[in-house]
């Protein structure tokens, strides 16, 4: 039996990781492969190096990871080959239940999604960043020192820690979606989604609202849009746009088309099944 080597945020107990579960529950000899960065791990994909990556894109509370859209786009030899929508449960994990934490550690987005119970139940203890949930239940598990770190229940079994309290995200609504990459286009299934990352032209008015037209005039739904610096004077952007539909279907293959006639820059990040809480993909 094949093994699939699948890339993860490290180390073992991160939402990633539960993420990477999800979408390949169905597959067998699946190896996931913890990484400390992004950067190093979409570098591993594109390389050949794993058969796949998930990779965290964007929170529901704290917005976009930009890292990973910036290396999206960048990276030539990866495309967006599925996604997941996983929903969002902070825990404050300790070695032993104590109201004398002196730091709290966790990932900056975490620490972020907790900021009001940390404020008001913890407001004596340093806030420390880590590279991930998981390492910071793993340096907590590991240190005699009275800390405490933000993760997963799955972290705290793990580690053989204690979950101190269960849900202390700001917000219950809360939810991170994760892209799943390779090197290999995923076939169109008939409930996809497009990627797509594109500039334009400055000096001329109303070109945001021609491109965005394109989408408007053949129906298709936008699920996402958003801009980021293009890394060169003030005013220069890139546009990131996730719409309905595969690239091969035709009115999107149109849309698609005509932007990139509008552009100075355009790349197709890839078109994938779109996420359904009760789909899971088998590989």
């Amino acid at each position: 039996m094949a093994v699939l080597k699948v890339g993860f945020l490290g180390p073992s107990g991160t939402f990633t990781e539960q993420a990477m579960a999800r979408f390949f529950y169905k597959k067998k000899g699946l190896e996931g492969v913890p990484f400390n960065e992004i950067p190093e791990l979409i570098k591993s994909a594109g390389s050949g190096a794993i058969d796949a990556g998930v990779v965290p894109v964007e929170n529901s509370v704290e917005g976009s990871v930009n890292v990973t859209l910036d290396l999206l786009l960048r990276d030539e030899a990866v495309v967006i080959t599925g996604e997941v929508v996983l929903p969002v449960v902070h825990c404050l994990l300790a070695r032993k239940a104590s109201d004398g934490f002196e730091r709290v550690l966790s990932h900056p987005h975490a620490l972020a999604q907790c900021r009001e119970y940390l404020k008001r139940e913890l407001p004596g203890a340093v806030r420390e960043t880590t590279t991930s949930t998981a390492e910071a239940a793993r340096i907590v598990a590991s240190s005699p020192e009275p800390l405490a770190a933000i993760g997963t229940e799955g972290a705290a079994r793990h580690y053989g820690l204690l979950v101190v309290a269960r849900g202390i995200q700001d917000t219950a609504e809360n939810e991170t979606r994760f892209l799943v990459i390779g090197r290999e286009p995923a076939p169109r299934t008939g409930r996809d989604k497009t990627s797509i990352a594109f500039s334009l032209v400055q000096d001329r008015p109303g070109v945001l609202y021609a491109a965005l037209g394109e989408f408007a005039s053949r129906g298709i739904n936008l699920t996402r849009i958003e801009s980021r610096p293009a890394r060169r004077s003030i005013g220069h952007y890139i546009f990131f746009i996730d719409c309905e539909g595969h690239r091969e279907d035709p009115p999107v293959a149109g849309a698609l088309a005509a932007i990139k006639k509008q552009s100075t820059f355009f790349k197709i990040l890839g078109s994938y099944p779109r996420w359904e809480g009760h789909r899971c993909s088998n590989g």
